[in-house]
């Protein structure tokens, strides 16, 4: 709380959290480096400053004011901005297709690709390929060696590595400056914006957020120049301000030793007043654990009296919400998904109530959609040179489409490797179904991630079970063909029956996908589903032996292949 009044002995502190706010606001958030420190202190620190102080001078009454309602004034002007997004879709894009390539004009690609040339869409596409990372891999290893102005002005510093989901290759993401301020970072400005607007009651600002990361390292030992999990390069770019605000030290949040670092976590901020989580559910869950059992109590809401909001993205919520729910009992916790990846944050959960989320449109990324109907395989060389992408203006609702981003961090028509579907196109939501690599499709039922974490909520839901990791691939039983899926799953809460699991989880992926009622029918083609149940701790055990424990790293969740099952199934015989 800020007690305001000319005795207060706070005053002084809380002055300081001002100062922390707005140079968060200044440093991190403003679009594209147009806004000078100047600038900002004109139009928002001279405002906030005096209206303290004329608040402080009121000597009649003594009034009391919390750090978040100072907050609030911060994001305003934001949380009319995105009204926009309700009806300006299209002029968003559009703008925001013309800034980027004018910015990349003089770069090798854009003049190899006529951007100065570019007037609207049409042209764009016309002059421009869809790309793979494998067609921009050559270029983004020349940046990561010191070579300016590639695919974005100016040399590139940062590198999100990905080891994805797709193979087991890395991928290295440009993150440019720009692409820290108008898009990371704004990303999340936007987030808070909306949470703010639809939650006046909440006081996240009044304590401290914890945010659980990733690490990073030296990028071929060029100066200043580092590579690693997205979280750790935000982590390190951060305003050094802003670690009064949250938990824990930057040197804990960066270690690289992922056990350790949920130690020192638990411990850091068991003692602090935690209003917020930010963060991976599976790897947050971890932690929250551990403080749990190191204080003692049986509910988080024991431990962090005023914990409000868990702000998550990276993977599928879905089954991580019955944990949660668990372990955090108060009625005045929230759930708020974002769409954050190391390529670009792209949407959030605008609406409480509905768990699509809104496309962030002017954040620097112009986006495009495969439809994931059509005969390419866009996975392959051939098949992505045939495919016809729409921009957003040209999307239906229901369908599923594979997401092609052109960013603000240098990558242009890349195919991001996600599906999603549309659950609005006024304004523009929706939901991630899955991953163009990951699905399964070897009798033609073509089941997705969506259906998965779908069948699987619905299971849960009937047995009582909670799961906590899996993964499902094709088994062949026979010469002959005979096949099924095997799902291995790491339950939280073992249901009583596993048999009766896996005849409801079957049920439900026929109610919900026809191509894969279709192939069961009869048994003709797939026969019912298995289910093993895995031993406790084995993925983390896995991601453990392949140096993946930790940061953005995740469980494969579908794959044609056995590649991945084999090696789990092999653990977990151990």
């Amino acid at each position: 709380m800020l007690f305001v009044g000319p005795t207060s002995p706070a005053i002084t502190k809380q002055l300081a959290y001002i100062r922390v706010l707005s140079w968060r606001c200044i440093s991190t958030f403003s679009e594209y480096g147009k806004k000078t420190f100047n600038d900002y202190k004109k139009c928002l620190i001279i405002p906030l400053f005096g209206k303290f102080r004329l608040i402080l001078h009121q000597k009649s009454e003594q009034k009391t004011m919390s750090i978040t309602s100072i907050a609030r004034i911060v994001f305003a002007k934001r949380q009319r901005e995105l009204e926009r997004h309700q009806s300006q879709g299209r002029q968003l894009q559009e703008s925001t297709l013309l800034s980027l390539t004018k910015q990349a004009a003089d770069t090798e690609y854009g003049r190899a690709h006529d951007f100065r040339h570019v007037n609207d869409y049409d042209g764009f596409s016309r002059h421009t390929p869809l790309n793979s990372y494998g067609d921009l891999m050559g270029m983004i290893d020349r940046m990561r060696h010191g070579e300016q102005d590639v695919l974005w002005p100016g040399r590139v510093k940062w590198f999100a590595k990905s080891s994805g989901t797709t193979s087991d290759r890395s991928k290295f993401i440009p993150v440019t400056p720009q692409g820290l301020k108008a898009n990371h970072y704004a990303g999340t400005f936007d987030v808070v914006a909306f949470y703010l607007r639809n939650n006046p009651r909440s006081r996240m600002f009044d304590g401290r957020g914890l945010i659980i990361g990733g690490t990073h390292s030296p990028n071929f030992n060029l100066p200043g120049s580092l590579v690693g999990d997205l979280s750790g390069i935000l982590i390190e770019n951060m305003n050094p301000l802003v670690n009064l605000v949250r938990v824990p030290k930057k040197q804990t949040a960066l270690l690289s030793d992922f056990e350790l670092k949920r130690e020192r976590l638990a411990r850091e901020a068991i003692g602090k007043n935690v209003t917020n989580l930010s963060g991976v559910p599976s790897w947050v869950l971890s932690v929250i654990t551990r403080v749990k059992e190191l204080s003692g109590k049986e509910h988080l809401e024991e431990v962090w009296p005023n914990i409000e909001v868990f702000f998550h993205g990276g993977v599928a919520f879905t089954p991580y919400r019955e944990q949660y729910k668990r372990l955090i009992t108060s009625p005045n916790m929230h759930y708020m998904e974002t769409y954050n990846a190391s390529e670009g944050f792209f949407a959030v959960q605008d609406d409480p109530d509905d768990r699509s989320m809104l496309l962030l449109l002017d954040r620097g990324v112009f986006y495009e959609f495969v439809d994931m109907d059509s005969a390419v395989d866009i996975n392959t060389p051939e098949g992505l040179q045939k495919a016809q992408a729409v921009p957003l203006w040209g999307v239906e609702k229901g369908k599923n489409y594979a997401m092609v981003i052109t960013t603000v961090n240098g990558l242009w028509r890349y195919v991001l490797g996600d599906t999603v579907r549309f659950t609005s196109t006024n304004p523009y939501k929706i939901v991630i179904s899955g991953r163009t690599r990951h699905f399964i499709n070897v009798k033609g039922e073509e089941l997705i991630v969506e259906n998965a974490e779908q069948g699987l909520a619905y299971a849960c839901e009937q047995t009582g079970a909670e799961v906590q990791e899996y993964t499902v691939a094709p088994k062949f039983l026979d010469d002959n063909a005979r096949c099924h899926h095997q799902w291995l799953i790491e339950f939280a809460k073992a249901p009583a029956d596993l048999a009766e699991f896996a005849r409801m989880l079957d049920q439900r992926l026929q109610q919900l996908n026809s191509d894969y009622e279709d192939k069961r029918d009869k048994d003709l083609l797939l026969q019912q589903l298995e289910v093993v149940a895995a031993r406790p701790g084995l993925f983390n055990d896995w991601l453990k032996l392949r140096g993946k424990l930790g940061g953005q790293n995740k469980v494969p969740r579908m794959s044609n292949s056995r590649e991945h099952i084999d090696q789990l199934l092999s653990l977990n015989k151990e």
